[in-house]
């Protein structure tokens, strides 16, 4: 007999998301995904000047707002086909990059970990055994009998007194649990630890944007930082130094502790790379430009179709007409007003139509994003498999190292197909993790190389035709692809569309009816105990969703929530 299980809120990720499942025989054989928020803020921005537009457009969520800022500017300068000098892409990389890895971190330490580590099993852990295995894994100085020692004394602390804090609420002795005791109190004390290994990533960003959240420095043509090697009052050499020390600290814990522990979590998980397959055909951009064009790219990106690495399609420039021409949104199943089939961004609409949750018609506010009219998995995933088929030699060696560790743990030989899964998906954005660490070191180098010939120039005026222009920036994110797609009429927005990473994979059914990535990846899951439906969330978080991205609310009754009075 089925039974229908509502998961609503979903928590541990930025937004609302309501996901429903039907449970047969111990297995997920329908699902919904239903963002429950209204997004606004493309409304917002109509007749506005595009300069502005980065600013408004990072306000879309509080954690997704560097990525906002700076697919808004390409936007612009896709249409004003605008180059901007070295050093600003430089900043700009160096920014994104720090922004990816602490996303990364936060992801999988703070938002996903739980789903699969027992922290309350980690009471029945021998510290000095946790330690000896810790330090045959990796050189990271925080797996001392000494550090597993005292983060099991706290756990003691936080039970004794019935208070687990930041663990409440944890399917604890859930069936689906397997860790060891020693390898739940290692994973419990690197959750602790990352809590401030983040912090050297958000210290990145802010001295660069001069603040986060809600950079600051970039704009259209550029970025508002003031080079200089020996002015105080600007970004000079020495500050970009205590900005080394912070990537050479992240360095060590991403290589060290988050590639190790995922390929752990996989080795004792290994029928989790069966689970949660759905989609398999994957679209990815490049990023990292090393030119003020956007045509030389650090990282490739691109389509495979069928989860066939030889199918790869790369997308090669800002200027890409493959992806320019591919993509398209359908409301069939979303809460807007419709019935003109898919539409491109530039021609794309935004105008509310709720009609309560109906499962056979419309239940969300995330619209239908489609490639070439076929629905797509956006994420580290996909990327990582692009720059897998792409041949880029720094990805290959990671996604091998973390595989044969995997392989290792399991007993049992683990390839590169067994990414394409839940568990995948997190070994994926490990792998990504310590890629991107490696380039923001060579950003940072790329940068000082370029100061010390001279070359201070960080921003190129703007100029905005009279007539209409049109363009798109799109941003490799940590969620996935991000787009900003605009279009210019005597100076000021027409049309404003974003097409974020969770509109991809959280979407609705399309046009054809077609599920959306979680709904497609969550059919087959099993589920052990419907009222703790643990296994579902396992899948949902390995997207990291970001509703708050894809969605902003509205209030149909007008009710007051809160009334703000000024002193």
């Amino acid at each position: 007999m089925s039974k229908r299980v509502t998961i609503d809120p979903v928590t541990r990720i930025e937004g609302h998301l309501r996901v429903d499942v039907e449970v047969d025989e111990g297995k997920v054989k329908k699902a919904w995904a239903s963002g429950q928020m209204w997004r606004g803020v493309e409304n917002i921005l109509i007749g506005r000047d595009p300069r502005d537009a980065w600013a408004i457009t990072q306000r879309i969520c509080g954690v997704c707002t560097t990525v906002h800022a700076l697919a808004s500017v390409r936007a612009v300068e896709n249409a004003l086909q605008l180059e901007i000098p070295l050093n600003a892409q430089y900043i700009r990389n160096l920014i994104i990059l720090a922004h990816a890895i602490h996303d990364h971190i936060v992801h999988f330490y703070h938002l996903s970990a739980l789903d699969w580590v027992d922290v309350t099993s980690a009471l029945k852990a021998d510290p000095g055994k946790a330690a000896h295995l810790a330090e045959s894994l990796s050189t990271w100085s925080g797996n001392s009998k000494a550090e597993f020692t005292k983060v099991k004394e706290r756990l003691s602390g936080f039970v004794g007194t019935g208070q687990l804090g930041i663990f409440t609420n944890g399917y604890w002795g859930h069936p689906a649990m397997k860790l060891p005791p020693e390898v739940n109190l290692i994973a419990t004390a690197h959750y602790l630890q990352a809590l401030e290994v983040q912090r050297y990533a958000n210290k990145i960003v802010a001295v660069l944007g001069s603040k986060t959240p809600h950079i600051q420095n970039v704009a259209v043509g550029g970025v508002a930082n003031a080079l200089a090697v020996d002015s105080q009052s600007v970004l000079t050499v020495e500050r970009l130094l205590a900005v080394k020390e912070w990537i050479d600290k992240l360095n060590d814990f991403v290589k060290n502790v988050y590639l190790v522990d995922v390929a752990v979590v996989g080795g004792f998980y290994p029928d989790w790379t069966t689970i949660g397959r759905g989609i398999v055909d994957y679209l990815s951009v490049p990023d990292i430009p090393l030119d003020g064009k956007g045509t030389q790219f650090a990282l490739p990106g691109g389509h495979i179709a069928g989860g066939d690495l030889a199918t790869f399609k790369a997308i090669t420039s800002f200027n890409d007409q493959y992806f320019r021409d591919g993509v398209t949104e359908s409301v069939k199943h979303s809460w807007y007003e419709g019935g003109k089939g898919p539409l491109h961004p530039y021609k794309g609409e935004t105008r509310p139509q709720y009609t309560d949750f109906q499962e056979n018609a419309k239940y969300s506010w995330l619209k239908a994003p489609t490639f070439y009219g076929k629905p797509m998995q956006v994420g580290p995933l996909p990327r990582v498999l692009a720059m897998v088929a792409a041949k880029h030699e720094p990805t290959i060696a990671y996604a091998t190292k973390a595989l044969d560790l995997v392989s290792a743990v399991a007993k049992t030989k683990v390839g590169l197909g067994a990414l394409h899964s839940t568990i995948g998906r997190h070994a994926a954005r490990a792998v990504s993790c310590a890629v991107q660490v490696d380039e923001l070191g060579k950003q940072w180098d790329l940068l000082l190389a370029n100061m010390a010939k001279g070359d201070l120039k960080t921003f190129n005026k703007p100029v905005f035709p009279k007539g209409e222009i049109s363009g798109v920036g799109f941003h490799e994110a940590p969620r996935g692809v991000l787009s900003h797609w605009v279009v210019i009429g005597d100076g000021k927005i027409k049309n404003y569309q974003c097409v974020v990473p969770t509109t991809w994979n959280a979407a609705p059914r399309n046009e054809k009816d077609e599920p959306g990535a979680y709904e497609a990846c969550l059919l087959d899951t099993p589920v052990a105990v419907p009222d703790q439906p643990l296994e579902v969330l396992r899948t949902v978080h390995s997207f990291d969703p970001c509703l708050a991205c894809a969605v902003h609310i509205v209030d149909v009754e007008n009710t007051e929530v809160v009334k703000v009075k000024a002193a």
